[in-house]
């Protein structure tokens, strides 16, 4: 079994290509900069050198490949065009390489955000056939991203995921929250409701889809099957890292000053304009009933073992 994967250098791209090898795949990796090889390192994999932004250098990496694994996307950027270039034309350029050079792959996994789907209605989980309402650029960018895939449906064994937010080893959005709870400053924007899912879990759920007849022209929503607060996720985090913070109310009115002032002192990191779009919305949460009946998706880890495992990985890769 042949495997591509874009954005194999990343977070969970590192950890899906681990898997793969485990499984027995024969693992090719869509590498855009290869000074950033580290989670690769000493992986036996195929590298090709070649972006999805440059559908040029796509054809030698798709060709005889079995499954592709659609991973590369862009989470933070402070202008719009930088996200249509990775999450919608990059995208588009993947599904046009592999009808032009492969199209009798097995599957194309396409990773998507619950922030394509959008916020959560009070008291509701949002489910596949609820009609995506994405409140930021990046969310907007992914959704775009999800009908290039979908449109194809008919020509390309497609499948859809949206987890919400991962974390694990490797991660380095979550790393900021860490980092503060363990400063022992936190800010603290009212109680939210959350999905969450840890990386091994999600990994798990990805190779389900692809290998499952069932994930066949589906989408997809992944989490542990838990709802957190916001006080969960910082009790989780506090326990991890063994330091109880003091939390700094912000009022809504100041998040925007907050992202735009955190882009301007530190560049592009988790707190940027764009994600405060979507922090300003109290409930981010999905049914993962969808995947456990048609794949048998079970996730394991729920969020104070999951950030205790990450936490402790920070520790010994001095992140933290």
């Amino acid at each position: 079994m042949k495997a591509l994967v874009t954005g194999a250098t990343g977070f969970i791209g590192s950890h899906l290509v681990e898997a793969l090898l485990q499984k027995g795949f024969t693992v090719t990796c869509l590498v855009r900069d290869v000074s950033r090889l580290r989670f690769l390192d000493g992986l036996n994999v195929r590298l090709v050198t070649g972006d999805c932004a440059d559908d040029k250098s796509l054809p030698d990496a798709v060709r005889g490949i079995d499954y592709v694994f659609h991973l590369a996307g862009l989470t933070k950027s402070c202008t719009e065009d930088d996200f249509i270039k990775a999450n919608v034309s990059g995208t588009d350029n993947m599904i046009k390489a592999i009808l032009s050079n492969n199209p009798g792959i097995k599957r194309f996994v396409h990773l998507s955000s619950l922030a394509a789907a959008g916020p959560t209605c009070e008291g509701d989980l949002l489910k596949e056939d609820c009609g995506p309402n994405p409140v930021s650029v990046y969310g907007r960018t992914k959704l775009e991203g999800e009908k290039i895939v979908y449109a194809h449906k008919d020509k390309l064994p497609v499948t859809i995921i949206r987890p919400p937010a991962v974390y694990g080893p490797r991660d380095r959005d979550l790393l900021v929250f860490f980092k503060m709870v363990k400063s022992g400053l936190v800010p603290y924007w009212g109680k939210c409701y959350y999905s969450f899912l840890y990386v091994e879990d999600l990994i798990n759920g990805i190779i389900l889809s692809a290998l499952s007849e069932n994930a066949e022209g589906e989408i997809f929503f992944m989490s542990d099957g838990n709802i957190y607060t916001t006080d969960d996720i910082i009790g989780a985090i506090s326990e991890a890292v063994q330091k109880v913070p003091v939390r700094i109310n912000i009022p809504g009115f100041v998040m925007p000053l907050l992202g735009l002032l955190s882009e301007k002192l530190k560049g592009i990191n988790i707190i940027n304009a764009d994600k405060i779009r979507e922090m300003k919305h109290t409930r981010w949460t999905c049914d993962t009933s969808k995947a456990v009946a048609s794949i048998g998706f079970q996730p394991k880890i729920k969020i104070r073992e999951g950030a205790k495992w990450t936490a402790d990985w920070y520790r010994i890769h001095q992140w933290l």
